[in-house]
């Protein structure tokens, strides 16, 4: 005889949703419960990735308004192949450059270059306010990549750990159910084997 899997209709999940005699006041409290939980892990996820990726952009916007680009010149052929400890970072090798900043001063500094760069080579480095050389800043495609790649990464943390919260809370409520269950059958229970004696 071949056995039909026990499959739940969508009335039967919804039992607790629907007016029936079996229901609780707490299983309405754990429909709701779970119905919040839901809501708050998809809201709390998209509303902390995006509080995530707004935060990493407005830092990007605040890196860019603290540098600017400056066109320098190398001073030295730039070597052909970087030391072994350093490695090869997109083709590009350390070397001294020359630039003259804002104020009219001229000043020397290393800077990533392509390797074997001549002498003489026009190169765009950033400095800061106090015109010491620093890293480019993240801009464009890139900025855009890791602005959303910070949001994804932030939102399913703080998702799950709206739903953690939202279970603890659940179980807490089912232990109680259950405490409530129990004292109610240390009432019911002797009165219904005594029935249950009777009829025999």
């Amino acid at each position: 005889m071949t056995r039909t899997p026990l499959t739940l209709s969508a009335p039967t999940r919804l039992w607790r949703w629907r007016r029936n005699p079996l229901r609780r006041r707490s299983d309405v409290v754990e429909a709701w419960i779970v119905l919040a939980t839901w809501i708050l892990v998809l809201l709390g996820g998209l509303l902390a990735g995006a509080a995530a990726a707004q935060a990493t952009d407005a830092s990007f916007a605040a890196r860019r308004a603290q540098v600017h680009s400056v066109s320098a010149v190398l001073t030295d052929d730039a070597a052909q192949t970087p030391p072994a400890a350093s490695g090869l970072e997109n083709g590009r090798v350390w070397a001294a450059v020359r630039w003259t900043d804002r104020h009219g001063v001229s000043r020397t500094g290393q800077a990533k270059v392509f390797a074997g760069a001549p002498a003489g080579t026009r190169v765009t480095v950033w400095t800061d306010r106090t015109g010491r050389l620093v890293s480019a800043p993240v801009r464009g495609a890139e900025a855009t990549l890791q602005t959303v790649l910070t949001g994804a990464l932030v939102a399913p943390p703080a998702a799950a750990a709206v739903w953690a919260a939202g279970w603890a809370v659940r179980t807490r409520l089912m232990r109680r159910r259950l405490a409530e269950w129990d004292e109610e059958w240390k009432q019911v229970g002797p009165e219904w084997r005594n029935y249950s004696g009777g009829r025999g």
